[in-house]
């Protein structure tokens, strides 16, 4: 089993670009995922990993031990259910074909044997045959890897968690046995410890734009977010049910939580082609949290006993016509103006509704 796995906007450009058109998106919502026009807006190949459905909560477990992971795959002790189960797969059948439907059915499998309800979920900017093999990292690729490793436990607050370090340790240790290698100009490892650069918002998004800025064609990537995820009211109309999923920065009561379309716009939608990104979530309510246009639940009827044959679904909660038309503008007025042009331009998209919306998370740069 193997891992497998420009865009130069100044950061302000790139904040500017982010909150001035996510609420124009829900507007120009696509029907139908359309593949041609999903791989014109997105160009890398992108797969997460998450642990729950949108509207699910997940485990933080006290013990692991009962995963049955390797002695040296980490510190033990307290960690989450998504990271722990994903990781006992991928020791357990390195050096086998396995396929991404056997990957999601076992992790189901070891989900519901310990009591956990969470539900596996596999998303994807492209359809992928869930009977071909997994790879998680470049099969053609450079053999260049960087990483993005977050894990929080909010010490000392109320909502203190015990396993998110103990996760990045033990996802961190897989990694390099696959040959990702350590250091801060191939990966980078927020940690609320004292010691490691602080998981806050501002860190967590410089992150994210380091891997998508030095992102090169042929480049494995990796993200892996172990903490608290969260829902909050959708401000753009993008989102089925009426919500935005999102991760929680350990510094979320000053700077706030981090949406969905705000990951999709920063990281997933500026890598270029030929890039793997491997993404594993392991938080509450992960399940669409990378807004990517495909999807597939681990549930009994998808993989237990008498399964039809597994096939990827369009995201409901997807939409990109709009996005790529501004961006395609908005990088055409960078290069020919710089970022101040492409400030103006930008801002000059956002309609008096679209102020109202983004007033309720962010300021415009």
């Amino acid at each position: 089993f193997f891992l497998s796995a420009n865009r130069d906007f100044h950061s302000k450009l790139c904040k500017s670009f982010h909150t001035s058109t996510r609420y124009h998106f829900g507007k120009f919502k696509m029907s139908n995922n359309d593949p041609k026009t999903v791989e014109e807006a997105i160009k890398a190949n992108v797969i997460m990993f998450s642990g729950s459905k949108d509207d699910q909560t997940s485990a933080d477990v006290f013990d692991i031990s009962s995963f049955d992971l390797p002695s040296d795959a980490g510190p033990g002790g307290a960690g989450g259910a998504c990271t722990n189960s994903l990781l006992s797969i991928l020791y357990h059948e390195e050096n086998k074909d396995t396929t991404w439907i056997e990957v999601l059915q076992k992790m189901h499998v070891m989900m519901k044997e310990k009591k956990f309800d969470q539900i596996p979920q596999l998303s994807s900017s492209r359809v992928k045959d869930l009977n071909n093999k997994a790879q998680l990292i470049h099969p053609g690729g450079t053999g260049k890897t960087k990483a993005l490793l977050m894990g929080i436990n909010y010490t000392g607050t109320n909502a203190e968690l015990r396993g998110c370090h103990n996760d990045v340790e033990s996802m961190k240790n897989w990694l390099v046995k696959q040959g990702f290698k350590e250091g801060p100009d191939s990966m980078c490892i927020l940690l609320d410890d004292g010691f490691h650069s602080s998981p806050t918002s501002a860190n967590i998004m410089d992150g994210m734009k380091w891997l998508a800025d030095t992102a090169q064609p042929g480049d494995s990537l990796f993200v892996h977010y172990s903490g608290h995820g969260g829902q909050i009211k959708d401000d753009n109309g993008d989102e089925e049910d009426g919500m935005d999923e999102t991760i929680i920065p350990v510094d979320f009561r000053q700077a706030g939580q981090i949406r969905d379309d705000t990951i999709l716009n920063n990281l997933v939608c500026r890598l270029p082609a030929d890039v793997c990104l491997t993404v594993v979530m392991d938080c509450c309510h992960s399940g669409t949290v990378l807004d990517l246009p495909y999807i597939f639940k681990a549930t009994d009827a998808t993989v237990g006993p008498g399964a039809p044959p597994p096939v990827m679904s369009p995201n409901p909660n997807f939409s990109l016509t709009r996005m790529l038309s501004v961006a395609k503008e908005a990088l055409a007025v960078f290069q020919k103006g710089g970022a101040a042009a492409a400030g103006t331009f930008l801002k000059s998209q956002v309609t008096a509704q679209d102020k109202e919306a983004i007033k309720k998370c962010c300021t415009i740069a």
